[in-house]
């Protein structure tokens, strides 16, 4: 004798970003913050004190940004994230170019890259 056994499942769709918008929301203040801590405790600015300043305003701008942002963990939403991706896409490619075009060297290039 064969039993059949049917169950009914649901199927849920997983989102194929790598980082969602709740994950990134989550991620935004203790990125900003060790953007503006890491400078100091890696002793950045060897080569140039541009290589400690950048990122200490990067993190500062991006906990503005983040509170500004319509997302979870934002406190005055009026920034939609349409605007926040492309601002992090942006820093990224500061963060890239940034030691080449401000001669930043050893460990101060490194932390960029």
């Amino acid at each position: 004798m064969q039993v059949t056994h049917q169950a009914t499942h649901q199927v849920t769709q997983l989102d194929p970003r790598f980082v969602t918008k709740t994950m990134h929301a989550y991620l935004d203040y203790p990125v900003a913050a060790s953007l503006i801590t890491l400078p100091f405790i890696l002793g950045l600015g060897s080569s140039t004190p541009a290589a400690k300043w950048l990122a200490v305003v990067t993190g500062v701008a991006a906990i503005i940004l983040t509170f500004f942002t319509g997302h979870k963990t934002g406190v005055i939403r009026i920034l939609p994230l349409s605007f926040h991706v492309p601002a992090d896409a942006l820093v990224g490619i500061v963060f890239v170019a940034g030691p080449f075009v401000l001669a930043f060297t050893g460990l101060d290039a490194w932390y960029y890259w």
